[in-house]
């Protein structure tokens, strides 16, 4: 396995969260903002993971609402790797839903999400992936 693939599977990122009443909207979906903020959060500790360096947000890109997230479900986001620039990380995190009782899992929501290496000064740095 590569220095790079081990990488890329170091840094895949899973978390598992339940979605309460404050984080849904008039009809007890989860809102879809809460869900681009916990998407956010994921590919950030990726990007982190990955890099080792301090990185922000860029772009989000083609972010796809397949299936409405009920009150009282189970959510599991999964972060990974997908390309990487010379400053910038492109990391794919999908959202999955699970009933809480009955099981299984479903993609919810996905998107494709780039981030950049940034230095002090907030300013665009070459990543710097030297073997661990």
């Amino acid at each position: 396995m590569s220095n790079f693939s081990k990488r890329v599977e170091a840094s895949t990122t899973r978390i598992t969260k339940l979605v309460f009443p404050q984080d849904t909207n008039h009809i007890h979906t989860l809102y879809g903002g809460t869900a681009l903020q916990w998407m956010d959060e994921v590919g950030f500790l990726v990007a982190t993971r990955f890099s080792r360096q301090k990185a922000v947000t860029v772009s989000m890109d083609r972010v796809d609402f397949k299936v409405p997230i009920p009150e009282g479900s189970i959510v599991e986001l999964v972060g990974k790797v997908t390309r990487v620039g010379t400053t910038s990380m492109t990391i794919r995190v999908q959202l999955f839903r699970e009933d809480m009782y009955l099981g299984g899992q479903d993609l919810a929501v996905s998107a494709e999400m780039v981030f950049v290496a940034v230095g002090d000064d907030n300013r665009p740095v070459p990543l710097s992936l030297h073997d661990d």
